[in-house]
């Protein structure tokens, strides 16, 4: 996909995003990826050797290698919304080989699910692309639903398997956030001792943020915080959703940034140490036709904001295989494009 493609994607979109220059946060001032960006910004800090081997894996594989950027496939919607409601589209991917199939003719750096799914294959595919197990879940069976991350994995199981990274999400915001954030603290250490890199997905939950004009879970100033604390129990790479509005922070008039969704998500790049831990945004769920068109949006946004990479799976998985490795493709020409650059 080249230059010309991509803006006939994003639209009326186009000039609004591949012309605009960040100024609240210039990109001078943020840490971009690069190929080197492993040796520029992680070797610096305090993880050990073993993580920096396990990083390097990562970005070092797949159609984006060499380039600093990431494409990670991520599954684990058959535990967060439910097995039959994730793959009653495509039901092949009830069986776990083919979800890690799918990251590997899709060109992807690194996939992302469940113990049990990647259990399942590991001595086949955990050499062939890095293993990134999610250790904790938000589990859907009970009723009333509780909306509360759980954990399923222990550390060590995803170091016995192989895997080179360990994945959590943390509900910034809720009641059991502060539990949360001292268990994974924990499990963040742990997996960093035993050589492994950590990814945290930073949502927020509450329904205090939502209000009948904005739903402020997606608000730059509260996921950009969220992003803060992630980073400060030593997340190496940060899930965020993409931010679709500002203002959770009424009190305080930030001019750090615009209403332009470029200025936005550099607001959370900013919150990831000015991108000393990558970001990475999710794809979103799977809206039909426009998919295509809103994961290269995506992209671009995260890309000219300064992040490192999308994590897409949605999208993907709930097609054929086919069309799923183009929409993970269209993702990394973004990232390939050397016309699409940092604003």
């Amino acid at each position: 996909m080249n230059i010309n493609e991509i803006q006939k994607l994003l639209g009326n979109d186009a000039k609004l995003l591949l012309e605009h220059k960040c100024t609240g946060i210039p990109k001078e001032s943020i840490c971009m990826p690069g190929p080197d960006y492993v040796d520029r910004v992680y070797a610096l800090s305090d993880r050990p050797v073993p993580v920096l081997k396990s990083l390097s894996w990562i970005i070092h594989q797949g159609r984006l290698a060499h380039t600093g950027y990431v494409s990670i496939l991520p599954v684990d919607q058959g535990i967060e919304h439910s097995a039959g409601a994730s793959f009653a589209p495509n039901p092949m991917y009830f069986d776990p080989e083919n979800i890690v199939k799918l990251a590997i003719e899709g060109g992807c750096n690194a996939v992302a699910s469940t113990l049990g799914v990647l259990g399942a294959v590991a001595r086949k595919y955990s050499h062939r692309i890095p293993f990134i197990l999610k250790i904790n879940h938000n589990e859907f069976l009970s009723y009333p639903n509780s909306y509360d991350q759980i954990l399923f994995a222990r550390v060590k199981q995803a170091f016995d398997m192989g895997a080179v990274a360990v994945g959590a999400t943390i509900y910034f915001g809720s009641a059991e956030s502060k539990r949360q954030i001292q268990e994974i603290g924990a499990a963040f250490q742990q997996a960093h001792e035993l050589g492994m890199a950590t990814i945290l997905w930073c949502y927020l939950r509450n329904s205090a943020f939502k209000t009948p004009e904005k739903d402020y879970h997606l608000s730059a100033d509260l996921t950009g915080q969220a992003n803060h604390l992630g980073v400060t129990i030593e997340a190496d790479i940060i899930k965020q959703k993409l931010p679709e509005n500002n203002g959770g922070f009424e009190a305080l008039k930030f001019e750090l940034t615009s209403s332009n969704p470029i200025d936005l998500c550099r607001y959370q790049v900013a919150n990831n140490y000015m991108g000393r831990a990558g970001l990475i945004n999710s794809g979103g769920e799977s809206k039909g036709e426009s998919d295509l068109a809103d994961a290269v949006r995506t992209a671009v946004i995260n890309k000219c904001a300064g992040g490192m990479g999308l994590i897409s799976g949605r999208k993907a998985f709930q097609r054929p295989m086919a069309d799923g490795v183009k929409i993970l493709n269209a993702i990394q020409d973004v990232y390939l494009c050397k016309e699409v650059t940092v604003a």
